[in-house]
């Protein structure tokens, strides 16, 4: 039976407006779901509240993923300090949600196949009565049964609508997306470990095709995982990358690519090397990229 979730709204000590939900029928507690922002000309929701237990752990998924389960946390912290719950409603994407910030504007991108994910767990119905996956593809269905597609080769901004029907304001529908991911993630490890898989499928298809156009065989971790940061956010170039690797020493090579973006992106760029160090000194970081196996040994 599909999840009734009930929102209100509060105006807290500081002046912001805070929504909360609660399932319909379920002695369980309400949560918290975001705050209210305006960025720029759109309006929208925003949660980066961290729970200790709802925070991405490279260590909890190491025995499962192995190294890729570390090479992806940095990225993770500086992100969204890994909360599995980190919510944005108010750009140009829509919706974006996780500890990797998954956006759905992009056709076929990650968000949008992360859903798909999401939508082959046992309880999707629970949370998206209305939503089918059909050929992998995902469609509405409406009270007569026909189905409409929401995203395509070409587009997904139907499911963007979906999602949030405008940046105008925030909208009732908005608040039950956002609260129907908030619950799913929080109550579900089989969500959050989603999350996990697709984030180190994501990079790992990343590295096949950055290693074919940079040659990045025998390159440390470090400097492969500075690449794949660089163009998961789009701080930086391919041309840009060809150039700061163009030294005969890979310590020069990460030194180069830190100074991609620091100008606008220091904050990123400092956390993301120290949560690097520590990797290192931990003994945890220190492997090399094979490019026949797309591993690091």
């Amino acid at each position: 039976m599909a999840y009734d979730f009930k929102i209100r709204s509060a105006v807290t000590s500081t002046g912001k407006t805070a929504y909360y939900a609660k399932v319909t029928g379920l002695t369980d507690p309400e949560f918290f779901v975001a705050y209210k922002t305006k960025y720029e000309q759109r309006f929208g929701l925003y949660n980066v509240s961290v729970s200790n237990n709802l925070v991405y752990n490279a260590a909890d998924y190491v025995n499962e993923f192995g190294f890729w389960a570390y090479f992806i946390e940095a990225t993770a912290k500086v992100e969204s300090q890994g909360s599995f719950l980190c919510l944005n409603t108010y750009d140009r994407a829509y919706f974006t949600f996780g500890f990797m910030q998954f956006a759905a504007h992009v056709p076929n991108g990650d968000f949008v196949r992360f859903f798909r994910k999401l939508l082959t767990l046992p309880n999707a119905l629970e949370y998206f009565p209305r939503l089918r996956l059909i050929n992998d593809r995902i469609f509405y269905k409406n009270d007569a049964g026909a189905t409409s597609q929401l995203e395509n080769d070409s587009s997904s901004q139907k499911l963007m609508e979906y999602l949030n029907p405008t940046t105008n304001e925030v909208e009732q529908q908005e608040l039950i997306c956002s609260a129907r991911f908030i619950h799913w993630a929080s109550n579900d490890p089989k969500h959050r470990r989603v999350q996990v898989e697709h984030s180190i499928s994501l990079y790992k298809e990343n590295m096949k095709k950055y290693s074919k156009r940079l040659n990045l065989n025998g390159y440390p971790a470090k400097v492969c995982f500075m690449i794949c940061d660089i163009l998961h956010q789009g701080r930086g170039t391919y041309d840009r990358i060809s150039y700061a690797l163009d030294t005969d020493s890979h310590e020069k090579a990460f030194q180069n690519l830190c100074t991609i973006g620091n100008t606008h992106y220091p904050t990123r760029i400092n956390g993301l090397k120290v949560h690097l160090k520590k990797l290192e000194q931990a003994g945890l970081f220190n492997k090399k990229y094979k490019a026949d196996t797309n591993e690091f040994v």
